[in-house]
């Protein structure tokens, strides 16, 4: 872990801010529901009548009700070329992630001239120029606008993004920020691969993109006040993609539920010691629900209500798994319910490939 992270007195507590104004999320217009997955099992993948009860089973116990896409579900299964998605993957993220952007902006009040660095994060795709830059010549931002585009984080990422912004704020008072994470994992199907990963992250994921605004400037709502990664060591192959002539095929491995059980206690608490804020002082979990195994997991071992978590819960019932983009719809839901009272503090983590976890220490203004 690193070293060198410590906490203000509080928000703005050292003449720096790194206020989170605003969020916006933005999502494709065709449905997929868990009835959709279980009657369409058996037609797409060409697996026994055993493995396909597994299936249904575990369509049923993911807690995934809905998810969103950017194709209809019969193209969405449609085996294509790695050119061809990618092609798609450009034309939908620099879309969905320009709505995202604007809607953010909106509602933080700003103009795009306005922001001093734009971070963009995505896994799912691959593009250069990335899509900072594509939204640069779009939406009229500054030519001198600093870039950071991070693509190799996975669900991480969004996670990462927030705390990049911090550490921008806290290198240079006073700059906005700008967030921009873009994740269509539906592009990525594979219906000739019947790996348990694949059948999994078929059921699991949902394509989306969100936006935050991460301001220099004093502002009620959350701050960011401290951040953290932590790698897991020997665990490379526990998660990420292998790119091949097909496409992008997912790695996930079954045991990333119990490798976070048996450290987040440890690594949630080392970084709250290191941070001078105590368990009982959180009163806000922002945490990426990687699947409703590894939530539960993680309420089991930090001792957890279901009332602590219920937004998680609501986004993935929802959603699904965003991959990056994840942390930040819990986030606007967190900051939408007005449920945080002010000095009161949050903990957000999420995790990804490497593999890592990022945990970031909010607290409320």
């Amino acid at each position: 872990m690193a070293p060198d992270s410590h906490s203000t007195a509080g928000p703005c507590g050292k003449g720096c801010c790194s206020t989170i104004l605003s969020i916006a999320t933005a999502v494709p217009d065709y449905t997929i529901t868990s009835e959709d997955v279980i009657h369409h099992l058996g037609r797409v993948f060409n697996i026994d009548e055993y493995r396909l009860e597994a299936m249904i089973n575990i369509v049923g116990n993911a807690q995934v009700r809905k998810r969103q896409v950017i194709f209809p579900l019969e193209y969405t299964v449609t085996p294509r070329s790695l050119s061809k998605t990618n092609q798609e993957y450009q034309e939908h993220s620099i879309r969905l992630g320009q709505k995202a952007a604007e809607d953010c902006l909106a509602k933080a009040h700003l103009h795009p001239r306005d922001i001093d660095l734009i971070i963009t994060v995505s896994c799912t795709g691959f593009m250069i120029p990335s899509l900072d830059a594509h939204l640069i010549n779009l939406m009229g931002f500054r030519e001198d606008v600093r870039r950071l585009p991070i693509t190799e984080l996975g669900c991480a990422a969004g996670a990462m993004a927030l705390s990049k912004a911090w550490e921008f704020g806290r290198a240079f008072p006073g700059k906005n920020v700008l967030i921009v994470s873009v994740e269509l994992p539906s592009l990525t199907f594979q219906r000739r691969d019947l790996s348990p990963a694949n059948l999994i992250c078929s059921v699991l994921f949902g394509d989306g993109a969100a936006a935050a605004v991460v301001s220099g400037h004093h502002a009620p709502g959350p701050h960011i006040v401290g951040a953290e990664s932590y790698t897991f060591p020997q665990s490379l192959d526990a998660m990420g993609f292998d790119l091949r002539d097909s496409g992008f095929h997912i790695v996930l491995s079954k045991d990333v539920p119990t490798m976070i059980r048996q450290k987040i206690r440890q690594i949630i608490g080392s970084f709250l010691s290191r941070e001078q804020v105590s368990r009982e002082k959180i009163a806000a979990y922002i945490l990426h629900p990687g699947g409703q195994k590894l939530l539960a997991y993680i309420e089991e071992e930090l001792h957890l209500r279901r009332e602590d978590t219920q937004i998680s819960w609501d986004v993935l019932g929802e959603y699904g798994n965003l991959s990056s983009a994840t942390i930040l719809f819990i986030l606007e839901r967190c900051m939408a319910g007005n449920n945080v009272r002010r000095s009161e503090y949050g903990l957000a983590a999420a995790f990804g490939p490497g593999f890592s976890a990022e945990l970031l220490l909010l607290q409320w203004a």
